[in-house]
């Protein structure tokens, strides 16, 4: 496979998971000191508990990530907010890409060193009506692929579908051409997980358990 033309380094992705489920609040409101002033702002603006902890365990996770690749204390590392968009990275000289992703107790953090990323997770969730979903929100081939599908094929397909939309618009929210578009389906047992890239990686995106305490 060619190397990335961008610095001559084969593109690698990383993806983080954490279940929120083991994590008590006890030990997660702590962590709010790990956040900046924009974070803690819009961490407020959240009226569901669960939004407010799905937010916070994946500020914890980047910042843990960021603060291991960078060799900076987490909490030091410094993020700005961006409306609809991932956190901007200040200050470091060579920052790396990353993208979070949240459904449900999950939280994911895809993070590479050579290129822009766009990730997303969906809960697999058979009890919705994934054909009247996908006539509303995905294409026409997409839609008639679904309809001919029943039970977990169609679950399976539907979110794949989903996330690849969804991982897509995270990635061009950073600019990156239609022309540079890379996406790959990770297998798990409860989640639809999608990752696309601004260049093709050189493999399966490794996917790694993320375990409790940060840092």
């Amino acid at each position: 496979m060619s190397k990335s033309p961008a610095n001559d380094v084969e593109p690698i992705t990383t993806i983080w998971l954490m279940d929120g489920r083991s994590v008590s609040d006890q030990h997660l409101l702590p962590y709010l000191t790990w956040l900046g002033p924009g974070e803690i702002e819009r961490y407020q603006r959240f009226i569901r508990p669960q939004r407010q902890r799905q937010f916070l365990l994946g500020r914890i996770l980047l910042r843990s990530l960021l603060g291991q690749t960078l060799n900076v204390s987490p909490p030091d590392i410094p993020l700005s907010e961006r409306p609809g968009s991932a956190p901007l990275l200040h200050g470091a000289e060579a920052k790396p890409h990353f993208s979070l992703s949240h459904s449900g107790d999950w939280v994911a953090c895809a993070l590479s060193e050579q290129t822009p990323v766009g990730l997303d997770v969906e809960v697999l969730n058979p009890q919705r009506d994934l054909l009247a979903l996908s006539e509303q929100a995905l294409d026409e081939d997409e839609t008639a692929l679904i309809r001919g599908l029943q039970g977990e094929a169609r679950v399976k397909m539907f979110y794949a579908c989903w996330s690849r939309k969804e991982a897509l618009y995270k990635l061009t929210s950073a600019d990156v051409s239609a022309s540079g578009q890379h996406c790959v389906n990770l297998s798990h047992p409860d989640i639809s997980i999608v990752l696309c890239s601004a260049s093709a990686l050189v493999s399966v995106p490794a996917l790694k358990s993320f375990n409790w305490p940060a840092g």
